[in-house]
């Protein structure tokens, strides 16, 4: 049996992985359109970017894995097409045959359109090049403008700060992080960058972008008509699925691969996994496609699994994490804008957690400098434990002391 693998970030290693660590024999070939080894890309927009730091990617497996493991990395190499009568997967080195396909694609940064855009000094964060560009960039920034306050931005306006650079960001949404946080949460990290030195700007988006001395970005125009200085620029608006390969194929798609709850795409012989998959999420009760490394790993010693015969469906409780200077947010479960929200700790203090209660039960955590919280709130939630809101308004009650009692779960 032949599986191919396309992409090696870290869902596609994580697949070839499993596979051979619970028996499979057949062969396996990973197609990685970076050449060299494969690396982990959170660090590129946290320690990466640290000032005093040494850059250095950190791979996802050694060089010793894939001779030790029988893995064939084709790295440099792109899947240009995909035969599925044939099962044969196109590259620019030749065609691979493969007995079951794992899409690994990932996701590609959204692009601005807007006068100026592509002025020098201007780019994103996704690929250690971005990322090695980034940090020699910063040793000379003076003025930075940060498009989009997701996390991939703000992560840079911590290190920005941390370079002695003057930071600004731009979020046309009236707060930061708002696709991934409750808007209790995202209140308190606006105070806490603009606390920091950061000059947060909501409610304004990008116009366009003026040069400056040879022809660099010089400034920023946002849609309040107001000017900013920027010798350097980040855009994080956010991403797309790589699906194109799929879709072209006759793999459906919809915001992602679309999958079922194995993994398997429309063609059974096809999965897909990572940021590019889009999945049915008992978690969110729906159809979600989810950009963490904790997905892309869960998921993908799943997807191996269902390879080897497996048919369960992926209950895998989602968790993330962000590191934007001195405050460490993780996240555990989905939380949503409606939620009925009860913090813990205390805010002041820059240690608590918000925890997000939906029907009554206890449904996601947000945690900030608080590790405790946060991996009892995953051990909660992977439990479906019925914790409601007047336990956790008892008097002496935590996170902690729950997580080590027995818990009952929702079925039960």
């Amino acid at each position: 049996m032949n599986v191919v693998i396309i992409g090696g970030g870290q869902a596609g290693l994580q697949v070839a992985d499993t596979l051979r660590t619970e028996g499979y024999d057949g062969t396996i070939d990973v197609i990685a359109e970076e050449p060299g080894l494969p690396y982990q890309r959170p660090p590129l927009s946290k320690d990466y970017l640290a000032p005093g730091k040494e850059a250095a990617p950190l791979p996802l497996r050694g060089a010793s894995f894939f001779p030790d493991k029988n893995v064939t990395l084709h790295a440099g190499v792109k899947a240009t097409g995909i035969d599925r009568a044939e099962r044969k997967v196109q590259t620019t080195e030749g065609s691979l045959h493969y007995d079951h396909l794992v899409f690994a694609t990932g996701a590609r940064n959204r692009m601005l359109n807007c006068t100026g855009a592509s002025l020098p000094g201007i780019q994103g964060l996704k690929t250690l090049t971005d990322a090695e560009a980034l940090h020699a960039a910063l040793r000379t920034a003076r003025n930075i403008v940060i498009i989009g306050a997701g996390f991939i931005g703000l992560e840079f306006a911590a290190a920005a700060l941390a370079h002695g650079c003057n930071v600004t960001v731009l979020e046309f949404a009236p707060r930061p992080m708002g696709r991934a946080l409750t808007p209790a949460m995202s209140e308190w990290f606006a105070a806490a960058h603009r606390s920091q030195g950061v000059n947060l700007r909501l409610g304004e988006g990008i116009d366009r972008f003026e040069p400056g001395a040879g022809g660099r970005v010089g400034a920023a125009i946002s849609t309040t008509g107001a000017s900013y200085p920027a010798d350097l620029v980040l855009v994080g608006i956010g991403v797309q699925p790589n699906d194109t390969l799929a879709a072209d194929s006759g793999i459906e798609t919809s915001n992602g691969i679309v999958v079922d709850e194995t993994l398997r795409t429309s063609d059974p012989a096809v999965l897909a996994i990572g940021d590019c998959a889009s999945f049915p999420s008992a978690h969110a009760q729906g159809r979600l496609r989810l950009e963490s490394v904790q997905n892309a790993t869960d998921q993908a010693r799943h997807a191996a699994r269902t390879i080897l015969g497996a048919e369960r469906p992926y209950t895998a409780l989602p968790w993330f994490w962000s590191t934007q200077g001195p405050y460490k947010l993780q996240m555990a479960g989905i939380p949503r804008p409606d939620d009925d929200i009860l913090v813990l700790g205390d805010q002041g203090t820059a240690k608590f957690s918000v925890l997000c209660f939906r029907d009554g039960i206890l449904a996601a955590v947000e945690s900030v400098n608080s590790a405790a919280d946060h991996m009892a709130a995953r051990k909660l939630l992977s439990a479906e434990s019925t914790i409601t809101r007047a336990q956790a308004e008892s008097e002496g009650f935590t996170l902690k002391a729950a997580a080590s009692r027995p818990v009952m779960p929702v079925s039960a």
